[in-house]
């Protein structure tokens, strides 16, 4: 698999699965409904570093972002997104973006990454405890989810740099 930045030319091949896993409501707090132009315009913003995962077939299979979280003097706290093709779930392609965007923050100087609204119920939970990541804390209730009613949305944190 080959992680790049991603270009615009790589929206029209992020956006199924990106639809797909917003649609489902179920680990995002953006709305279902979102239109592609309102899609595009978060997830490719030019504020962002983007990032494409391309499978051995050359399809992209997965993104992620990296943008700082906070404005200012907390500025070197980062915040990120992640989407895998629900098709391409279980294979390792989440793990393997999280180390690449772990890795790319840590080079611009990025102090740590915060999660502001992790769904409670998200797999992705253990993926992020078991690179480090800490709960700092848990909005209860905050969310509601299709299958499993109101959940809590968990704040996040890793140290990038010492």
């Amino acid at each position: 698999m080959l992680i790049r930045e991603a270009t615009a030319d790589d929206w029209p091949r992020i956006w199924p699965f990106w639809h797909r896993v917003v649609a489902a409501g179920e680990t995002y707090t953006w709305d279902p409904g979102t239109s592609e132009e309102d899609a595009r315009a978060l997830w490719m913003n030019p504020a962002k570093q983007v990032y494409a995962v391309e499978g051995d077939d050359g399809t992209v299979v997965a993104s992620a972002y990296v943008t700082p979280n906070y404005a200012g003097p907390a500025a070197g706290i980062a915040n990120a997104g992640f989407m895998v093709d629900p098709d391409r779930a279980g294979r390792g392609i989440g793990r393997l973006l999280a180390g690449h965007v772990l890795d790319e923050a840590r080079k611009a100087g990025y102090r740590g990454m915060v999660f502001n609204a992790v769904v409670e119920t998200n797999p992705a939970v253990k993926l992020w405890t078991s690179m480090g990541f800490t709960i700092l804390g848990t909005v209860p209730e905050a969310f509601d989810h299709p299958r499993h009613g109101r959940v809590g949305l968990h704040i996040m944190y890793k140290a990038l740099l010492p």
